[in-house]
C-alpha cells in the first residue's frame, strides 16, 4: 500500500509523527513517500513559482502563488496534486495525506471504505474555518471543499486530467475542488473519523485520524489541542522511520 505524505520544511516533527503512527497501526506493508518540493522541481514535474510578502498582522512572510495571486500556507499545498502523474496514471489505488495528522487506527480499515468504482475517495467536510490565521502565523485560506484534499485515496488512471500542466497552471481553488476527478458522483466518501479536524469535527467522534488543521502540538499556542498528548508520545518514542 503506497502512501504519499505532504512535506514542508517547518514540519519535520509532524512528518515523523504521521509516518510513525501510520506504521505503528498498519497491519499491511506500507510504502511511505514524502512529497518534497525540491525533488519534484528537480524532476521537472513541479514548476509553480511564488513570491513572499510581509504580513504586518503577524510580522511573518506569507507565500503568494504567482499563478493566481493567492496566498498558500505550506510546501505541499500544490505538490499533492502531482500524485496521479507520479503513479504514471496507473490503476492501483494510492493515498495522499497531510503530515500534520496522527494515525490512531489501521490504514487497512480505511481501505475497506474505498468505493472501488470511484475516481477518488475522501472525507467530505463541510468546513469553513473561523480563524484568519493558522500554524505559525500563515493565512488561513477559504475555498470550496476545504480540507477534502488533505486525505484522499486516488485511482490515478481515472484522474488523467490532473497532469503536470494542470498542476502548474491551474488556480489553487480549482485544484483543491477535486473537480479534476470527474463529476460529483465520481468522488466517494470516507466517514469523518478518518479525517477528524481539530476544532471543527464533533468531539463525540472517536477519531481514527486526527488532523491538526491549525497547528501541531509542537507549535506555540497549540500544545493543548485534543490528542496532543498522544501526538507527543509518538514524537518522543524516537522510533526509526524510513521514509526514503
Amino acid at each position: 500500500m503506497r502512501v504519499y505524505v505532504g512535506w514542508d520544511q517547518r514540519d519535520a516533527q509532524a512528518l515523523k509523527v504521521c509516518c510513525q503512527s501510520l506504521m505503528d497501526h498498519a497491519s499491511v506493508p506500507v510504502d511511505i513517500i514524502p512529497l518534497t518540493d525540491f525533488d519534484l522541481r528537480k524532476r521537472g514535474l513541479f514548476t509553480r513559482t511564488y513570491h513572499t510578502r510581509h504580513d504586518p498582522v503577524t510580522n511573518t512572510l506569507q507565500k503568494i502563488d504567482d499563478g493566481d495571486g493567492k496566498p498558500f500556507s505550506t510546501d505541499f499545498s500544490f505538490t499533492r496534486f502531482a500524485v496521479p502523474e507520479l503513479e504514471n496514471f496507473g490503476s492501483d489505488w494510492v493515498l495522499f495525506c497531510d503530515p500534520d495528522i496522527l494515525w490512531r487506527a489501521d490504514i487497512a480499515e480505511l481501505w475497506e471504505q474505498v468505493e472501488w468504482d470511484k475516481s477518488l475517495c475522501c472525507v467530505k467536510h463541510d468546513f469553513t474555518p473561523e480563524n484568519t490565521y493558522k500554524m505559525d502565523g500563515v493565512r488561513q485560506t477559504r475555498y470550496f471543499r476545504k480540507a477534502w484534499s488533505s486525505l484522499m485515496a486516488i485511482r490515478p488512471d481515472r484522474c488523467r486530467m490532473m497532469n503536470r500542466r494542470a498542476l502548474n497552471t491551474s488556480r489553487g481553488a480549482w485544484l483543491h475542488s477535486l473537480t479534476w476527478a470527474g463529476s460529483d458522483e465520481e468522488i466517494g466518501g470516507f466517514s469523518e473519523e478518518w479525517n477528524w479536524l481539530c476544532g471543527h469535527s464533533s468531539p463525540a467522534i472517536d477519531p481514527s485520524v486526527v488532523h491538526f488543521t491549525s497547528g501541531t502540538p509542537d507549535m506555540e499556542g497549540h500544545d493543548d489541542e485534543p490528542y496532543a498528548d498522544e501526538w507527543r508520545a509518538v514524537l518522543n518514542g524516537h522510533a526509526a522511520v524510513n521514509v526514503a
